[in-house]
C-alpha cells in the first residue's frame, strides 16, 4: 500500500513517495515511524519500493553489500535484478511462487528507479520498462497517473510528482501524506 512516483521533464528526475506504513488495518504514521521515507538512495540512484514492508530493509541490506550492481541504463537495470533475486531467495528467504503458470520465478516486487539516466520500473518477474514522462506503483497509482496526466504539459518535474502523490493520498486508504521528494539532473536531456 503506497503512492511512489517518477516524472522526467526538462532535464530533471524527480522521485516521491508518501510516508504511511499499513499492516492489515493497522496504519503507521511518521508520528511512529523513525524511517518512513520509502525512497532509498544508491549511488546516483533512487528507488522506491511497492509490496510488503519487509520490501524496504531487504533491499537496503542487498544495496549496501554489493558493489557489482549498476542502473544506468534498461539492460543495467535487468542485469542488476537478475543477480539480486538469487540473494533474494538465499539469504533472505524470499518466496518466489506467486501464479502456477507463471513463467519465471517472482521476485515479489514492484519498484521503481530515478537516476541521471532517466525513469525506470521493474516488476515481479524482472520486467523492465524504461519511461518518457512519468510513472506510478503502488495501490495509489491510479490516482497519481491520472493527476500527473492532467498537470504534466504544464507544470515542471517536481510539480507534477507532487501532484501525483497528493492524488494517491487523497483518494488512496494505503497512502498518507507528508510526502517525500528528490531529484536528479539527467545527463541528457530530452
Amino acid at each position: 500500500m503506497t503512492t511512489i512516483v517518477v516524472v522526467k521533464k526538462k532535464g530533471i528526475v524527480t522521485i516521491a513517495g508518501d510516508s504511511l506504513t499499513t499492516f492489515g488495518s493497522t496504519r503507521l504514521t511518521p508520528d511512529y515511524d523513525a524511517a518512513y521515507d520509502k525512497i532509498q538512495h544508491f549511488r546516483d540512484s533512487y528507488f522506491g519500493i511497492a509490496g510488503s514492508a519487509a520490501h524496504h530493509l531487504v533491499f537496503e541490506n542487498i544495496l549496501n553489500k554489493r558493489t557489482d550492481l549498476t542502473f544506468g541504463t534498461k539492460a543495467e537495470v535487468f542485469e542488476s535484478f537478475n543477480k539480486i533475486h538469487p540473494q533474494l531467495k538465499d539469504e533472505h528467504f524470499l518466496n518466489p511462487k506467486e501464479e502456477e503458470d507463471d513463467p519465471y520465478e517472482s521476485s515479489q516486487l514492484t519498484a521503481v528507479i530515478a537516476n541521471k539516466s532517466g525513469i525506470y520500473a521493474v516488476y515481479s518477474m524482472r520486467e523492465v520498462f524504461e519511461f518518457n514522462r512519468f510513472w506510478a506503483i503502488g495501490s495509489g497509482r491510479e490516482f497519481a497517473l491520472g493527476a500527473m496526466y492532467a498537470v504534466y504539459a504544464r507544470l515542471e518535474a517536481e510539480q507534477v510528482a507532487r501532484i501525483g502523490v497528493e492524488a494517491g493520498c487523497e483518494f488512496d486508504s494505503g497512502s498518507a501524506l507528508p510526502m517525500t521528494v528528490y531529484n536528479v539532473i539527467i545527463d541528457k536531456p530530452g
